[in-house]
C-alpha cells in the first residue's frame, strides 16, 4: 500500500515538473522576445540622445542652411580669425609667456569647442583675466629674477620652457576641474556668482592688466611680481625706472590707442550702416609691422619686438604632477572664472538669437578643450568679449565661423607667422589696454555700490590689493556669509530639480519640515480671530492703549464651533477689530497660535528647468498660504521660460505678484535687508525688554 502511494506521488511530481518546465520555457521565450523588442526600440534612442547630449554639433549641423548661413560664417570666421591672431599674441604677454604660444590657445580649444559646445556665437580662446591669473602662477614658480621653484621636471629646461610647462599644467588641472563639475551636473553654481561680484572682480582685473602692460607701453624692464600687494610693488618699480622710458615705444602706443579707440567708437555709432566693423586693430598691427621692419625699430631705437616665431606646432607633452600640487589653489578660481565669463556671454547671445545653452555641457566642453589644449602647450581658454562681439556682429551664425577662425590662426602658425616678427610689443600692449574700456567703465558703479552696500565693494578692493585669486575668494566668502548666515527671520530653500505633478507634494512636505505648516497656522489664526471677536462682543475682552484686557475672572474655554470651516483658509481680516494682532506676542484668554519666526522665504529656482500645470497650481496655493500668514516670498534665478509660462497661465493675481521674482539670490537678500534692517547691538537690550512685556494684561494687573 505504501509502495503504491509512493509511486502515485512520484508520477504526480513528474507531471508537475513537466508542466512547470513547459510554462517556464514559454515565459522565457516571451521574456526574451520582449527583451529583444525593448533593445531594438529603446537602446537606439538612448544612444542617439547620449550622442546629441555629448556632441551638440550633431544637433545643429543637421539644420545648417548652407545657402543662407555659409557666406556669413565665412566672413565672420575670417574677421574673427584675424582678431584672434592679434589677441593671442597680445594676451600671451599677460601670461608671461613667449607670444606665439597665444596662437596655440587660439586654435586647439576652438576646435574641441566646435564639437562639444552649445553656444553658436562665442569665440573661444585667450581671455585677458585668465591670462593674468596664469601669469601670476608662472611668475611665482618661475620668477624673472632668481632661481625657479624646486619642481621635479624643471631640470634641463630653459626659463621659457619651464614657464610653458607651468602654464600648460595649471591649465590641464583647471580643465579637469571643469570636466568634473560638468559630469557632476553642477553647472548651476554660476548662478551664485552675483553681478556685483563678477563686475567687481573684472574691474579689479582690468586694473591689474593695465598696470602689467605699462612696462611694454613705456619700454621698461620690470620683473613680474605675484602675491598680495603685487600691484603696489609693480607700480613702485615702474616709477623708479620712469626716467628710462623709451620715447619711441610711448609714441607708438599712444598713436595706436588713439586711432583704435576712435575707430571703435565709430564702429559702435554706425554699426547699423556698416556691413562689418572696421578691423582697425588688425590694420594698425599690419601698418606697425611694416613700419617697424622698414625702419628697423629694434636696432635703431631699442624697441622690444615679438621676435622669432617658430613654424608649426610642438609635440604634445604630459602635465607635471608636482605642479598640480603647487597650483591647486590657483587652478580652481581659473576654472570658475573661465566658465562663468563664457557662460554669461553665451547666455546673452542665446537669448538674442533664440536658442538654448546647457551649463553642464559648457563645463564639459571647456574642460575637454583645456585638457586637450594644455597637452599641446596652450593655456586656459574662455572667451574674450570683444572677439565674441566681432564673431556675432560680422554675421556669424554657428561655430563654423569659430572653426574657420581657427583655420586662419593655423595658417599664420604654419606659414606666415614670420611676418609678425618685427611687431613691437608696445603695439600689443596698446591693443590690450584699449580693449579694457568696457571693464574700466565699471568703475563708475563703485560709488553707487559703496553707498548702497559696502560689502559689495569687497571683491574690487580685495582683488586689487590681494591679487585676483585671493580677491575672488574674499568676495565669495562675503557672499556666502550673507547667504549661509542669513539674518534672523530669513530662510532660503533650494529646489534641486524640475517641479511636476509627481513631486509637488514632496516639495511641499520638505518645505514644511524646514519651517512650518502655513495652512495650519492660517487656520489657527482665523480661529483665534473668531474667538477674540466673540469675547469682545460678550464683553469678556476690552481694548486699551496697552492692549487687550481680560475682563473675565475665570478661565475662558476655546470655542469648538466648526461651522464655516472654509472661511478658515481665507486671509486674516482685521477690519472690525480695533488693532492688528501681533501673533508672536502673548494672546488673551488662553488662546494659543503657533509662532512664526520667519518673515521672508527665498525659493531658489536655479535648478528648476520645468514646471507643469499641476505643479503650477500647487505652487500658487502654497505661495498664497505663506503670504496669508505674513511671510514674504521671493523667487530667485528663475528661468525665463518658466516665468513666461507663469504669465501665460495667469499665475499672478492680487496676492501672488511678479514683484516677488529677483534675478539673483544676492539681489533678493539686499532687498530683504533694506526692508528688514538688522537691529544694532546697542538697541538689543531695549528690544528684548519690550518684546517680553505682555501685550494682554489681566484686570488685576491693570488695577
Amino acid at each position: 500500500m505504501v509502495c503504491r502511494n509512493y509511486k502515485n506521488l512520484q508520477n504526480s511530481l513528474e507531471k508537475l515538473s513537466i508542466n512547470v518546465n513547459f510554462l517556464f520555457n514559454i515565459n522565457t521565450h516571451s521574456f526574451c522576445h520582449s527583451s529583444i523588442k525593448f533593445k531594438n526600440q529603446f537602446l537606439p534612442q538612448v544612444t542617439k540622445n547620449a550622442a546629441l547630449s555629448l556632441l551638440p554639433v550633431i544637433g545643429w549641423i543637421k539644420m545648417y542652411r548652407i545657402k543662407e548661413w555659409l557666406l556669413s560664417d565665412i566672413v565672420s570666421g575670417i574677421s574673427t580669425g584675424l582678431v584672434a591672431v592679434l589677441q593671442g599674441l597680445a594676451y600671451c604677454l599677460l601670461a608671461s609667456l613667449p607670444p606665439w604660444y597665444g596662437l596655440f590657445s587660439a586654435f586647439f580649444p576652438v576646435v574641441i569647442y566646435f564639437f562639444l559646445g552649445t553656444s553658436r556665437h562665442i569665440s573661444v580662446g585667450p581671455f585677458p583675466v585668465l591670462c593674468l591669473m596664469i601669469g601670476s602662477v608662472v611668475t611665482r614658480l618661475v620668477p624673472d629674477e632668481g632661481p625657479p621653484a624646486n619642481i621635479t621636471g624643471f631640470e634641463g629646461l630653459t626659463r621659457d620652457e619651464q614657464r610653458v610647462l607651468v602654464a600648460s599644467s595649471v591649465t590641464f588641472l583647471a580643465g579637469i576641474m571643469q570636466l568634473a563639475m560638468g559630469v557632476m551636473q553642477v553647472g548651476f553654481v554660476v548662478m551664485y556668482l552675483s553681478d556685483t561680484l563678477v563686475s567687481g572682480f573684472t574691474t579689479a582685473a582690468a586694473i591689474h592688466i593695465l598696470v602689467s602692460q605699462l612696462k611694454f607701453v613705456l619700454g621698461l624692464e620690470v620683473r613680474g611680481i605675484s602675491g598680495p600687494l603685487a600691484i603696489i610693488y609693480t607700480l613702485e618699480i615702474i616709477f623708479e625706472k620712469i626716467t628710462s622710458t623709451n620715447v619711441c615705444d610711448v609714441v607708438i602706443s599712444l598713436v595706436i590707442m588713439v586711432v583704435v579707440f576712435i575707430v571703435k567708437e565709430l564702429n559702435d555709432r554706425f554699426k547699423s550702416k556698416l556691413p562689418v566693423p572696421i578691423p582697425i586693430e588688425v590694420i594698425m598691427t599690419v601698418i606697425a609691422c611694416g613700419v617697424s621692419y622698414a625702419f628697423d625699430f629694434k636696432t635703431r631705437y631699442g624697441i622690444d619686438v615679438v621676435g622669432h616665431i617658430p613654424k608649426g606646432y610642438e609635440s604634445p607633452m604630459a602635465p607635471n604632477l608636482h605642479i598640480f600640487q603647487e597650483t591647486t589653489v590657483e587652478a580652481f578660481p581659473m576654472a570658475i572664472v573661465g566658465f562663468a565669463v563664457a557662460f554669461s556671454v553665451a547666455k546673452v547671445y542665446s537669448v538674442k538669437h533664440d536658442y538654448t545653452i546647457d551649463g553642464n555641457q559648457e563645463l564639459i566642453a571647456f574642460g575637454v578643450s583645456n585638457i586637450f589644449g594644455a597637452s599641446f602647450k596652450s593655456f586656459a581658454a574662455s572667451t574674450a568679449l570683444s572677439r565674441s562681439a566681432v564673431q556675432e556682429s560680422t554675421g556669424g551664425k554657428t561655430q563654423i565661423a569659430g572653426l574657420l577662425s581657427a583655420i586662419i590662426v593655423m595658417i599664420v602658425t604654419l606659414a606666415i607667422g614670420f611676418l609678425l616678427e618685427p611687431l613691437p610689443k608696445s603695439v600689443l600692449g596698446a591693443v590690450v589696454i584699449v580693449n579694457l574700456k568696457g571693464m574700466l567703465m565699471q568703475f563708475r558703479e563703485i560709488p553707487y555700490l559703496w553707498r548702497r552696500d559696502k560689502p559689495d565693494c569687497v571683491p574690487v578692493f580685495a582683488s586689487i590689493l590681494l591679487g585676483l585669486d585671493l580677491g575672488l575668494a574674499a568676495g565669495l566668502g562675503v557672499e556666502l556669509i550673507s547667504v549661509i548666515y542669513e539674518p534672523e527671520g530669513v530662510k532660503i530653500f533650494r529646489i534641486p530639480s524640475p517641479i511636476f505633478f509627481a513631486n509637488i507634494e514632496f516639495f511641499r512636505g520638505k518645505l514644511v519640515e524646514v519651517g512650518f505648516n502655513p495652512l495650519r497656522v492660517l487656520r489657527k489664526r482665523n480661529k483665534a480671530l473668531r474667538m477674540i471677536r466673540k469675547l469682545l462682543k460678550k464683553g469678556y475682552l476690552q481694548w486699551t492703549s496697552k492692549g487687550f484686557l481680560n475682563m473675565s475672572c475665570g478661565p475662558i474655554k476655546e470655542s469648538e464651533d466648526e461651522s464655516n470651516m472654509e472661511e478658515l483658509d481665507l486671509p486674516t481680516d482685521f477690519k472690525d477689530l480695533p488693532s492688528r494682532i501681533d501673533w508672536n506676542a502673548e494672546l488673551p484668554a488662553n488662546i494659543v497660535v503657533p509662532r512664526v519666526d520667519t518673515h521672508s522665504l527665498i525659493l531658489d529656482f536655479a535648478a528648476v528647468s520645468f514646471l507643469d500645470i499641476s505643479a503650477l497650481k500647487g505652487l500658487k496655493t502654497l505661495l498664497k498660504e505663506l503670504i496669508r500668514v505674513e511671510v514674504e516670498v521671493y523667487i530667485v534665478a528663475c528661468d525665463p521660460y518658466i516665468l513666461e509660462k507663469l504669465h501665460n497661465c495667469c499665475f499672478f493675481d492680487d496676492e501672488v505678484q511678479p514683484s516677488m521674482f529677483f534675478l539673483t539670490l544676492h539681489d533678493a537678500m539686499l532687498y530683504i535687508l533694506e526692508k528688514h534692517p538688522l537691529e544694532s547691538t546697542e538697541k538689543k537690550p531695549d528690544y528684548d525688554r519690550v518684546k517680553n512685556l505682555p501685550s494682554f494684561l489681566s484686570i488685576a494687573q491693570y488695577l
